[in-house]
C-alpha cells in the first residue's frame, strides 16, 4: 500500500508519518559471524535508490566482515577500500561531488573481533590526496596522517583493539573538507564473547556544504537526505534493535539523536556490554559515537530524528516502522 510522502518535522507532525511501506512479512535472518543471528522483516521493494550509486537500505545492515586468513595461527581480515569521486543526487534539485569510499557515502563498515589482526588495503584513485586514520589503537606508523597520492596504494595493518564502536577518516588537511565530502566509515570491533542477538544497524549522520560556505546545507542518515522518511526502516515489534549511531556532521558541533515514543539503552563508544544509562535523547559532537538498544511493543510508524529542527528538517530524518509478530 502506498501512502503520502511527507516533506518536514513540523508536516509530519500536523499530518502523521508517510511513507512506502514495506511488502510482505516473511522472515529473513540476520546472522553474525560471530553467532548470533536473529530474524528480520524483508528489505522494502524499492526501484529509485539506483539514482544515488548505492542502496541506503542495504548500508543499513550491510557490515563488511572483509576476507578472513589465517596466518601464524592469527586470524587475519583483510579488507580493499578504494577512495574516489563520484557525484551523489541528493535530492531531484541537488547534486553533489563526494569523495567517498568503495562509491558509497558512508564507507563500508568494517567490523572485527578484538584481536584479530585487521589488513585494510587502501588505493586512492582520486585525483586528490587521501589517507585513512583508523579510531582505537594502532602503532605510529599506522595512524593514518601521511598523504597517499594518486594513484598510489597503502596497506594499514594493526591488531584490532579495543572493542568497542569506532570510526576511519581521510586525515589529510583540512581534515574537516576532506570529511564532510564523505571520507568516512564505521569501524566496528565486537567484544570476544560477543553481544546478545540483536536486529543490528548502522546509522551514520552527515552533512553537505552544497556551496562551499562552510555551513551545511543538507543532513542525511547514510549518506542520502530523507531516504529513511520515505522508506521507513522495517523492525519487528518485541525485538531487541542495536543501532551503531555516528555523528560525523561537520561544521555542526553537536547534534542530538532521539527516537519518538520509546527510551534507549546506550552503551558509550561500545565499550561496555552493560548499559548504565537509559534516555530519548542522546547529545554527540562529530566523530562521537555509541550503541543504542531498544525495542518497541507496540506496532506502527515512529519517527527519528535530531532534536534541532533545522537539521531535521534539511535532511536527517527517518521512521521505524514497526511491524507485528
Amino acid at each position: 500500500m502506498s501512502r503520502s510522502v511527507l516533506w518536514s518535522r513540523r508536516q509530519f507532525l500536523r499530518l502523521g508519518v508517510a511513507a512506502a511501506g514495506v511488502s510482505g512479512v516473511a522472515i529473513a535472518c540476520q546472522a553474525s559471524q560471530f553467532g548470533s543471528s536473529v530474524a528480520i522483516p524483508p528489505l522494502p521493494d524499492i526501484t529509485d535508490d539506483l539514482q544515488f550509486g548505492f542502496n541506503p537500505m542495504q548500508v543499513l545492515r550491510d557490515f563488511d566482515y572483509g576476507t578472513v586468513k589465517h596466518e601464524g595461527g592469527r586470524t587475519v581480515r583483510e579488507f580493499e577500500v578504494t577512495a574516489n569521486s563520484t557525484t551523489l543526487q541528493l535530492n531531484r534539485a541537488i547534486s553533489f561531488v563526494s569523495w567517498n569510499l568503495n562509491g558509497r557515502v558512508p564507507g563500508p563498515t568494517l567490523r572485527a573481533r578484538e584481536g584479530d589482526r585487521v589488513r585494510v588495503i587502501f588505493h586512492n584513485e582520486d585525483g586528490h590526496s587521501h589517507s585513512l586514520h583508523f579510531h582505537g589503537t594502532h602503532p605510529a606508523d599506522m595512524d593514518g596522517t601521511q598523504p597517499i597520492r594518486h594513484g598510489n596504494t597503502m596497506v594499514y595493518e594493526f591488531d584490532a583493539a579495543p572493542y568497542g564502536v569506532h570510526l576511519y577518516h581521510c586525515h589529510i588537511a583540512p581534515v574537516t573538507r576532506h570529511i564532510s565530502k564523505g571520507l568516512y566509515g564505521m569501524f566496528i570491533i565486537d567484544p570476544p564473547e560477543g553481544r546478545p542477538p540483536a536486529d543490528e544497524m548502522v546509522l551514520v549522520m552527515g552533512g553537505y556544504d552544497t556551496n562551499n560556505d562552510d555551513r551545511n546545507e543538507l543532513y542525511a542518515f547514510n549518506g542520502i537526505p530523507n531516504y529513511y522518511r520515505d522508506h521507513p526502516i522495517p523492525i519487528y515489534q518485541n525485538q531487541r534493535v542495536r543501532v551503531y549511531l555516528l555523528n560525523m556532521i561537520e561544521f555542526d558541533p553537536a547534534v542530538t539523536f532521539h527516537i519518538h515514543a520509546n527510551f534507549f539503552q546506550i552503551f558509550r563508544t561500545g565499550r561496555s556490554l552493560k548499559s548504565t544509562e537509559e534516555t530519548d535523547v542522546i547529545t554527540m559532537g562529530t566523530a562521537e559515537r555509541h550503541i543504542l538498544e531498544f525495542s518497541y511493543s507496540l506496532p506502527g510508524q515512529y519517527m527519528f530524528h535530531p532534536h534541532q529542527d533545522g537539521i531535521a528538517d534539511l535532511g536527517c530524518m527517518g521512521v521505524f516502522d514497526v511491524l507485528p509478530t
